[in-house]
């Protein structure tokens, strides 16, 4: 009996990856699809926070998910520790924020076609669209990707296929280049018109955007790097990048405000090793304060803790510094917004 034909499809859950599947399904190919992790989701970020324990939780129901609506086999593979790297020396550089999308995309199709081999696959696919995306998807990041991840005739994009090179399995025959498609630009349409064609009405969506591309998370991961360099990075500093009000103090010491509880929750429990300050007589956030911080420092935290409580109309705060077992009651006023602003990251 003949052997079925394999693709390696990489998948996301967004609208462009459903088609890309449904459309090398409909050739009557066997797909695998693999989800590569980076941990910079919203939602990831979001349950790190709650508590690492629910990520295996929460990387199985991504997988259920995403089999189901696709309806091919798809495994989630973790790059998230070992991406900290890849986002320091991005090779091809940042988008407009920090997102290293180039060099993402070419280290991800690395991983894929190792994949390939194994499996013995015939060819690698993604969801790609000529045009749609101003800096991984012109022509130009598209070859560079092809060439570097070492693909050159074995990936196929193909809903843009027909306005791009023939790829070996479409020169071999063993894909009908015909059945492929021509869409480009950032309009939608298409793929909309399309979906309803394939009747594709439940695919999931990514898992909340990535938080690299988002220009106030871009802002604090640069001042940390501007300020303690690349050496301090870490998949634990990167999760609280994303969390709370951020301020630089004179001196380089970093404060960070918790905005809600979950984030209130968060310090407390994952950051407890270092100096907390949080309101005593009403609510208000939890307070972290990194560096060196020197008495004046402290008190500083303090009225901007102050700040954002409950009591920040009053004329005195009294506030609890917290740390390994010191504590120091201090009465402060809450911090002039004026002021506040010359801190704020």
């Amino acid at each position: 009996m003949e052997k079925r034909l394999k693709a390696i499809g990489l998948v996301s859950g967004g609208l462009d990856s459903a088609l890309a599947v449904a459309v090398v399904k409909r050739l009557g190919i066997e797909v695998l699809g693999l989800n590569y992790f980076n941990g910079f989701s919203a939602g990831a970020i979001r349950i790190e926070m709650l508590g690492k324990e629910d990520m295996g939780a929460f990387l199985d129901q991504r997988t259920l998910d995403l089999s189901r609506s696709l309806g091919v086999p798809v495994e989630i593979v973790d790059i998230s520790e070992e991406y900290i790297g890849l986002l320091l020396e991005p090779k091809h550089g940042y988008g407009a924020n920090v997102n290293p999308c180039i060099d993402c995309r070419i280290y991800m199709l690395k991983k894929a076609r190792e994949r390939m081999e194994a499996e013995g696959a015939s060819f690698v696919f993604t969801g790609e669209v000529l045009g749609q995306r101003p800096m991984s998807q012109h022509r130009g990041a598209m070859n560079t990707v092809i060439r570097e991840s070492g693909l050159d005739g074995y990936l196929l994009r193909p809903l843009s296929a027909k306005l791009l090179p023939k790829t070996v399995p479409e020169e071999e025959g063993l894909v009908d280049r015909e059945k492929l498609l021509d869409i480009q630009g950032r309009s939608r349409r298409r793929q909309m018109a399309l979906a309803e064609e394939l009747g594709l009405t439940g695919y999931s969506q990514p898992a909340g955007g990535c938080i690299l591309t988002d220009e106030n998370y871009a802002r604090k991961f640069k001042d940390v790097l501007d300020h303690e360099g690349a050496r301090v990075i870490s998949r634990r500093l990167a999760v609280l990048l994303s969390a709370g009000r951020h301020f630089r103090l004179p001196g380089a010491v970093k404060i960070i405000v918790g905005r809600h509880q979950m984030e209130n929750h968060y310090i407390e429990r994952d950051w407890a090793g270092e100096w907390l300050a949080d309101p005593i007589d009403s609510p208000g956030p939890t307070t972290l304060i990194l560096g060196d911080p020197t008495d004046d420092d402290l008190l500083t935290a303090a009225a901007i803790t102050a700040r954002f409580s409950d009591a920040k109309r009053e004329s005195s705060v009294r506030i609890s510094l917290k740390r390994a077992g010191e504590e120091r009651i201090v009465d402060v006023a809450p911090v002039p917004d004026d002021e506040l602003d010359r801190y704020r990251v």
